[in-house]
């Protein structure tokens, strides 16, 4: 390790904590860069907004099945050999995007693209428990959550004019070459992280039990599902964005980004003040507050566009505190569900995110297959996505921590508390 040490930056210094806030973003900017020129893909390849749509929840889906391999392998094998295998597939995946003849094969491609993004937030994560308590990790991610935000913010701007310039493969050639950087950059920087690196952690008896145990626990349930329920409806947004944006309220594509930045504004403020806030104000308070946040600002969403009233001025503002909302509930929920399982973090990590992008995949096809050319199905999915999340901090989350506080629950028997399962290490 001494050597290894000495090859690599501190796994703590700001060096790296760009690296990781690079990977991840592997997930918006393969989702992001590409949302303006959906539109123009449905008729390029003579389909269905429905089934254009599925390059979308079915990249959801891939992050998914991705979720449940990388961290038991990053557990097994080290956080670093499973890293750089993943980026590979992310940009042999990006090249099969790039040259996809039909939408079939596009959605193919699109899903193994995804399975190789997802390492990077998985592990990337897993390297924060690795490094950081459990404050200390809440913190960085919401600080790395603002930092990425600057990708979304970013990436359909540069879409938009990509497409309008050059077509709509130009974005994946974009995406190819970020994947070589990312690949590059981690190969030079980042050493290894894990240091009880678990010889069982494949074993499908060690993996069902681990995952069964996590599912038990009241706990990480409750904070992974006030994450995924939140998650489902930005993902909710960003699925149905270009067709509400372009086609239903008439902007046109290279302007996207510019409306699209406007909601990312609320995220990057969110993020930026729930870093600062979360070790005066507590990860749990600042989760009441943004649940309730996102319920405030989908329902009122969800209500203007039932009365009729869908432009931009009465979509953005509210999407934008729906996102300033996630910004809080994303970070913090996941350093409250990874906390009490230091030496269990990559497979904590997958279970998590193997839900959220779950999820967050099935409310991207509910708006895409609910589309009537109206803001309805968009607005309406996020109101029901955020009254979920509520729903799961004050059904679970606040319990498990008021059982834990008052010592009224053993941990074995009512999966309240952090008990981590045995095993060599």
């Amino acid at each position: 390790m001494a050597a290894a040490r000495g090859r690599f930056p501190d796994p703590r210094s700001r060096t790296v904590a760009v690296l990781l806030t690079a990977l991840v973003a592997f997930g918006p900017v393969s989702t992001d860069l590409y949302l303006p020129s959906l539109p123009a893909m449905v008729d390029a390849f003579g389909t269905s907004v429905s089934r254009a749509q599925l390059t979308l929840s079915m990249f959801m889906a891939g992050f998914a099945v991705g979720m449940l391999i990388y961290g038991p392998l990053a557990d097994r094998f080290g956080r670093r050999p499973v890293l750089l295998g993943g980026i590979l597939v992310y940009v042999a995946a990006s090249i099969a995007c790039l040259v996809a003849d039909g939408i079939d094969a596009l959605i193919a491609a699109r899903f193994f693209q995804a399975v190789g993004a997802c390492c990077g937030p998985v592990i990337g994560r897993a390297v924060v428990r690795d490094v950081h308590d459990r404050a200390q990790a809440a913190r960085m991610l919401s600080t790395m959550a603002s930092a990425m935000a600057l990708a979304p913010a970013i990436a359909p701007i540069v879409g938009g004019w990509m497409f309008t310039l050059f077509g709509w493969r130009a974005n994946f050639v974009l995406l190819t070459l970020f994947g070589v950087a990312v690949l590059v950059a981690t190969w030079r920087l980042l050493g290894e992280t894990n240091r009880h690196k678990d010889p069982g952690a494949l074993r499908p008896a060690r993996v069902i039990g681990t995952f069964g145990l996590l599912l038990r626990n009241r706990t990480f349930l409750g904070y992974t599902l006030v994450v995924s329920f939140g998650f489902a409806g930005l993902f909710s947004f960003i699925s149905g964005s270009s067709f509400v944006i372009i086609d239903v309220l008439g902007l046109p594509p290279q302007y996207f980004g510019f409306a699209f930045m406007a909601v990312v504004v609320g995220y990057i403020i969110g993020a930026f003040s729930g870093g600062r806030l979360s070790g005066r104000v507590g990860i749990d308070r600042l989760l009441a507050l943004g649940t309730a946040l996102a319920v405030v600002a989908g329902g009122a969403a969800a209500v203007l566009s039932w009365l009729g009233l869908q432009s931009l001025a009465t979509l953005i503002p509210f999407i934008s505190v729906y996102f300033f909302a996630t910004a809080w509930i994303i970070p913090l929920g996941t350093a409250g569900a990874m906390g009490p399982f230091p030496r269990i973090a990559g497979a904590v990590s997958s279970l998590l995110g193997f839900i959220q992008m779950t999820i967050g995949a099935t409310a991207g096809y509910l708006v895409g297959a609910l589309h009537d050319g109206t803001t309805h199905s968009l607005t309406t999915i996020m109101a029901v996505m955020g009254v979920a999340s509520a729903l799961a901090y004050w059904g679970l989350v606040r319990p498990a921590a008021a059982a834990s506080a008052d010592g009224s629950a053993d941990a074995s028997a009512t999966g309240s508390g952090p008990t981590e399962p045995s095993g060599p290490r």
